[in-house]
């Protein structure tokens, strides 16, 4: 009885451009022996200037190639059926003024919006109120309620974003990592539903 061969499909792929694309580079196999680590090796595809970034492989491209090779095999697909390829080409080191210039922007504009919000919410009020409530004194700058308050604004939203410039406080991914995670997403499959044709040809 003739052992088959387990193909399963990565979701995602990264390479440098002009690579050379395995099958072990994009499936998980599973076969016997030596004939699993040969057929890791088999070349699937190659990487095109004319290609652009982004690379949508069929697994019908692998197993056309892979019938070409092994006839006989008994293919057993599992997983997505299609694998994005990213090529990386190196990137332009970042331009210290520009960078500056973007994160004053986001700076005003985040403050701009936290004083915006408290002004709409009237939040001067509301701590002349509390203060008023808790020692009978009318105080226009009760600093006591003010200083803690925007304290803890700034460690709430460490917790929230659960980031310390670059170090995570947990494992727990952040409501960000969430967002860009299914924004990805999103995209990954509007790439695979929008496929070039000419992405669709097998490097041998």
């Amino acid at each position: 009885m003739k052992e088959a061969l387990f193909l399963r499909l990565r979701k995602r792929l990264a390479v440098k451009p002009e690579a050379i694309i395995t099958l072990g580079d994009i499936c998980q196999i599973y076969w016997d022996g030596e004939r699993e680590e040969a057929i890791k090796r088999m070349p699937i595809y190659r990487v095109e200037p004319s290609d652009g970034n982004l690379i949508i492989i069929d697994i019908m491209q692998v197993i056309q190639r892979l019938r070409q090779v092994y006839p006989e095999a008994d293919l057993d697909i599992q997983g997505a059926p299609q694998i994005i390829v990213e090529v990386q080409n190196p990137r332009k080191q970042a331009n210290p003024l520009l960078v500056a210039i973007v994160w004053l922007v986001l700076f005003i504009g985040s403050g701009l919006a936290i004083m915006n919000f408290h002004t709409d919410v009237s939040m001067p009020q509301v701590h002349q109120r509390i203060f008023y409530l808790l020692t009978g004194q009318k105080n226009q700058h009760p600093l006591w309620l003010q200083i803690p308050y925007s304290i803890g604004i700034g460690l709430g939203m460490i917790l929230f974003f659960n980031h310390i410039f670059k170090k995570k406080i947990n494992e727990e991914p952040s409501p960000l990592e969430v967002e860009l995670f299914m924004y990805q997403q999103n995209l990954d499959q509007y790439y695979i539903q929008n496929e070039n044709k000419e992405n669709q040809r097998t490097k041998t």
